[in-house]
């Protein structure tokens, strides 16, 4: 079952062609998880969301409050018969159906749909030998635009073909500039001594909930120092660690690029470090 508009629907209902998501990709998306009815990270989830949907100049209903999305996401785990489970809930917002480029009018419709996952808490998942490469095919335009999750994700898409073929489990993207920005997935951490390093968003990586959550961990660390600064592909080699975030799996150490083979002691510790905000939300 699926929630559109507020009404629970067979997920197997048929959206029309003219539906401007589907036919020219005006949509955008927010991937949350949420743990037996507890949505984690929701007041961040909330802000990103009306302020992508204020960047795709998108007009935002009165009634799209921070209660009546968790009321919208809590009624659609429910009726999936997962309010006491783990869950990954995905909202889609377009503007509707019509018009060329150029909208005939400003409805916004939403759907919500909730699929069950496997761990309460985020675990490292016991794969050493989680392998990546660059995906140097196409490269993403560094820029405001890229920082959000719009339906607009063929580059994504083709990496991920691209891994696949490859037998890869992921690969990192590129910008124009031929900085490294981000995972096909998730945001992209290196790790140095004591230094973690993270792709500024002008470098054009999606500005990511779970990115948000560890740089508050490790600003209020006294263990690490963190920076923000562009990550050439050189340094890839030289890293002692390099990891992966995204809301949905957490943490996801990265053990193989290319020739070099990395640890996951950091990735451990922070995992730790995340679990335990979550049980003191």
């Amino acid at each position: 079952m699926i929630n559109l508009n507020g009404n629970i629907v067979s997920n197997t209902t048929v959206i029309s062609v003219e539906n401007r998501g589907h036919k020219v990709g005006d949509a955008l998306f927010e991937t949350i998880k949420v743990v037996h009815g507890k949505i984690l990270f929701l007041e961040d989830h909330y802000f990103r969301l009306m302020a992508s949907m204020r960047i795709l100049r998108m007009e935002i209903p009165m009634n799209f409050t921070l209660e009546f999305l968790e009321a919208e996401i809590l009624k659609t785990t429910k009726a999936n018969q997962l309010d006491k489970s783990s869950v990954r809930v995905r909202i889609t917002i377009d503007r509707g159906e019509g018009g060329a480029y150029l909208p005939i009018d400003q409805n916004i419709n939403y759907t919500i749909v909730a699929q069950p996952l496997e761990t309460d808490f985020y675990t490292l998942t016991d794969n050493a030998t989680y392998v990546v490469d660059l995906f140097k095919d196409y490269f993403v335009a560094p820029g405001l635009l890229s920082t959000l999750k719009t339906n607009n994700k063929v580059i994504n898409v083709l990496g991920s073909i691209y891994a696949n073929e490859n037998s890869l489990d992921n690969c990192l993207m590129l910008n124009t500039n031929k900085n490294v920005i981000e995972a096909l997935n998730g945001n992209l951490f290196l790790v140095n001594g004591k230094t973690i390093k993270t792709p500024p968003l002008t470098d054009g990586c999606l500005k990511g909930i779970m990115r948000q959550q560890l740089m508050v961990i490790l600003e209020q660390s006294e263990d690490y120092i963190l920076e923000e600064a562009s990550i050439s592909p050189f340094e890839l080699q030289k890293a002692d660690e390099l990891f992966i975030t995204n809301v949905v799996i957490g943490i996801q150490p990265i053990y193989k690029y290319r020739k070099k083979a990395y640890t996951s002691e950091v990735s451990k510790q922070l995992v730790q470090l995340l679990n335990a905000k979550i049980r003191l939300a």
